[in-house]
């Protein structure tokens, strides 16, 4: 999903607002988590997730082009934790759709050819 997509569902859920007030509001969200972030703060929605900050170290790597041997900085990125509600929510949905492609499945090998 993008951010206009997201922008689009949220107008649909809540037509009462404009959607100008909802690209304002999606934007600050982003814009206050983005801060939060770079100031090295953690982010926790409840049965969301978390979302914080970790460093990866120096490491060596290589240039896929030529193979060259370079050295990657040290540097800081984004991490999610995924929250156990959201956890289930994805692996039941998920487990859903596996089970009925699974099923359709069945249902054409055993089908009789006409």
């Amino acid at each position: 999903m993008t951010k206009s997509e997201l922008i689009v569902r949220l107008k649909q859920r809540q037509s009462h607002l404009s959607i100008e007030d909802v690209v304002t509001t999606t934007r600050h969200l982003i814009d206050h988590l983005s801060d939060a972030l770079a100031r090295g703060q953690r982010i926790e929605v409840r049965g969301f997730g978390s979302f914080d900050v970790r460093y990866r170290r120096p490491r060596f790597g290589h240039n896929p082009k030529t193979r060259e041997p370079i050295v990657l900085r040290g540097r800081y990125v984004p991490h999610f934790k995924p929250g156990i509600e959201l956890s289930q929510r994805v692996n039941g949905y998920l487990a859903d759709v596996r089970d009925f492609l699974h099923a359709d499945a069945l249902v054409s090998d055993t089908e009789s050819p006409r």
